[in-house]
């Protein structure tokens, strides 16, 4: 089934010229079926690849997705044009008064920033206050799931002397979970962050289960008992070349910035990169729409503020 995005939106070409079914608004309003409605709060800096990365993943499934992005009034974005904002996003006041079957929060390159510090902060609380009455499941990613443990549970994120910047390899603790059913033993996924959060910390809270962990990049996958908040603080959406596109944009501004680990083929920049995590990828987004979204989602999303 196609994913429903608004008419015009550059993403469809980059999607129809891989193959992948999306579907406008002003074709689908003629078909007589309930779609799943998943708002996406996208805080990245390249808003239109950010868009590409995460529609690609909602649509290798049976479910009609239909999505609604939402950006942040409190900042203005310097990678992304005014046009393409104002055309394809709504700001949290003008949709806050619906209710959606997901909610995906991007990750964003505040990391170094206290919380508080981050201009949206205020913000980003209300969006997931919000989220517990109107929204059945949200998938936080990256910056945004450390930033929902800390607002949910009040767990700390820690600098890291180094960028975590790679492609590692993770294992499953809870395999019973629905959120990796039919996930290998191990398995790849691509990091890019300077913080963490860390298990100790995790642990400690009864709500919260740890899904899946890595040696090297730490805890992974995390998700709350009741299925209502999943959170990611790795990159699985990132596209084969992202890592190496982010590795030469810091060359290019002189930041000193070590090659992205198990990525390029016999660690040469040169050479393409060995892309290990885009099955792992698409079953993570396509187990989050049904186990956690679609079946448990009402008919009547009214429902969710009933509950």
């Amino acid at each position: 089934m196609p994913v429903i995005i608004p008419d015009k939106l550059p993403a469809k070409k980059i999607l129809q010229n891989e193959n992948i079914f999306v579907m406008e608004y002003s074709k689908a309003i003629h078909q007589d079926i309930r779609p799943l409605r998943i708002a996406i709060l996208n805080i990245m800096p390249l808003k239109i690849e950010t868009e590409a990365h995460i529609l690609r993943l909602l649509t290798n499934t049976p479910l009609q997705v239909e999505i609604e992005l939402i950006k942040p009034i409190k900042h203005t974005s310097k990678n992304t044009s005014l046009e393409h904002l104002q055309y394809f996003y709504k700001t949290f006041s003008e949709i806050k008064n619906r209710y959606f079957d997901g909610l995906i929060i991007t990750g964003a390159p505040v990391e170094l920033l206290n919380f508080e510090e981050v201009d949206y902060w205020n913000e980003i609380k209300e969006i997931m206050n919000w989220s517990e009455t109107h929204v059945t499941s949200s998938l936080f990613i990256c910056w945004a799931a450390q930033a929902a443990l800390y607002h949910f549970y009040q767990i700390p994120k820690y600098q890291l002397k180094e960028k975590m910047f790679g492609n590692f390899y993770h294992t499953v603790n809870f395999k019973l979970a629905p959120i990796v059913r039919g996930f290998d033993d191990g398995f790849f996924a691509p990091h890019s962050r300077h913080t963490e959060v860390r298990k100790k910390d995790i642990a400690k809270v009864a709500d919260l289960q740890i899904i899946s962990e890595s040696k090297e990049a730490g805890i992974y996958l995390v998700a709350s008992k009741d299925g209502k908040k999943i959170f990611v603080t790795g990159h699985s959406e990132y596209d084969p070349m992202t890592l190496k596109e982010e590795y030469e944009r810091d060359r290019k501004k002189g930041i000193k910035t070590n090659l992205p680990a198990n990525y390029f083929q016999h660690n040469d920049p040169s050479k393409p990169p060995i892309v290990s995590w885009r099955s792992h990828a698409n079953l993570l987004f396509q187990n989050w729409l049904n186990y956690y979204v679609y079946q448990l989602t009402p008919f009547n999303m009214v429902e969710l503020g009933e509950t």
